[in-house]
């Protein structure tokens, strides 16, 4: 099972992008999904997730800001992130509880990808 995140990139602040994350392999099902970040210097943060039935919940700090979705027939978790600030800069890692064809559950992580907001 492999989970690849993609859209990061540089945006100034006030900007938006879209972080979406595919979950690949012997999969059986997917249960919740979350997206999570790391600031330099500081310790990994969960900001957002989605269950299986499309529940949402948020961090504070990304509330009215942020939007998770999720594509179940597409495996793939998305991040809708507007009214960027430099705060919000950090590598966001996608997690996933993912029960394997083997019927194995366990989390997954993905590699991250880079979000920079400038001033």
């Amino acid at each position: 099972v492999q989970l690849v995140e993609s859209g990061g990139g540089l945006v100034q602040a006030g900007g938006s992008l879209r972080l979406s994350c595919v979950a690949s392999g012997s999969i059986f099902s997917i249960n919740a999904m979350d997206w999570y970040r790391q600031a330099p210097g500081k310790q990994r943060e969960w900001v957002a997730g989605i269950t299986i039935g499309g529940s949402t919940n948020y961090q504070d700090s990304v509330k009215g800001r942020f939007t998770i979705s999720r594509d179940n027939a597409k495996n793939t978790v998305y991040l809708q992130m507007n009214s960027l600030k430099p705060e919000d800069t950090a590598v966001y890692y996608c997690n996933a509880r993912i029960t394997t064809t083997l019927r194995v559950p366990f989390n997954y992580w993905g590699q991250g990808t880079q979000v920079t907001v400038s001033s």
